[in-house]
């Protein structure tokens, strides 16, 4: 073998031997090159993502804040109850049937306010208007007699619910004589006498009867003179009376304040009969 052999044979030895050591060296020194990572480094790496959690992805980071917002519970402060107020109707509104029904209800209550007032008014008013209860002024005593002579023999006051009639002055001594006429004397003696329209049985309207000329009750056939002394039927007197004065200006005044219980059955002091045929026929006979 030459020697060149051997040379080359030792050179190729030696290099094998140096990669050999090279190796080994970069082993144990953990290099790899310039930007590699040793094994243990990668080790320690590997304990690290084992022991740290992994992170999360976006959307659960989205999901758990809507999750959080949702579910949380917010810590209520401690206070005592509220007092329950009704809400007002007027600020929820009115329904056309309660504007009707309030509307109806505040009209007939001023309409009755309105009544009530008046009358109260009225009651404490003093009118000047003759009014039944009272003394009535029913005319002149010279009309009141043209009057009665041109409608046969009556006067009627409505305003004073009476007949009015003339008493002759020839019955004034009789008259003097029945106790029932005292009061009425003053009227009598002016020539006049005042009759209430009640039938004193039991309280109709008595009417005159212009053919008879007397009083004639149409329920029960009771029947008066023309001064309203019982002559039939069932009454049980004479028609009842009001005084009357007469004013020295010739008013006549009847005061219907008072009634007067007619004459008794039998009085007559004037003796008149019917002066012509009856309007009703009276009822028991003449008494």
């Amino acid at each position: 073998m030459s020697s060149a052999a051997i040379i080359a044979i030792a050179v190729a030895v030696i290099v094998v031997l140096a990669a050999v050591v090279l190796l080994t060296a970069a082993r144990k020194s953990d290099v790899r090159g310039a930007g590699a990572l040793s094994r243990e480094t990668k080790r320690r790496d590997r304990d690290a993502d084992i022991d740290l959690p992994a992170a999360p992805s976006g959307k659960a980071v989205e999901r758990a804040a809507v999750e959080a917002r949702s579910t949380a519970l917010v810590p209520v402060e401690s206070s005592p109850p509220s007092i329950w107020i009704p809400p007002d109707r007027e600020e929820i509104g009115v329904s056309r049937r309660q504007f009707l029904n309030r509307a109806t209800v505040t009209l007939m209550s001023a309409g009755l306010a309105s009544f009530a007032a008046a009358g109260f008014v009225a009651f404490l008013w003093p009118t000047a208007a003759p009014v039944f209860g009272g003394k009535v002024n029913v005319g002149k005593l010279n009309d009141i007699l043209s009057s009665i002579r041109s409608n046969g023999g009556f006067f009627y006051s409505s305003s004073a619910r009476s007949y009015v009639t003339v008493y002759p002055a020839e019955a004034l001594p009789k008259a003097k004589s029945v106790k029932e006429y005292a009061p009425l004397m003053p009227g009598l003696e002016a020539g006049v006498g005042a009759m209430y329209q009640k039938c004193p049985h039991l309280g109709c309207r008595v009417p005159e009867c212009k053919s008879s000329q007397w009083f004639e009750c149409p329920c029960h056939g009771s029947q008066y003179n023309r001064v309203g002394e019982k002559k039939a039927g069932p009454a049980p007197r004479g028609m009842d009376r009001f005084a009357v004065t007469v004013s020295a200006s010739g008013d006549v005044i009847i005061d219907t304040s008072t009634v007067f219980a007619g004459a008794p059955i039998g009085t007559n002091t004037t003796g008149q009969e019917a002066e012509g045929p009856h309007c009703i026929t009276g009822g028991g006979g003449s008494h």
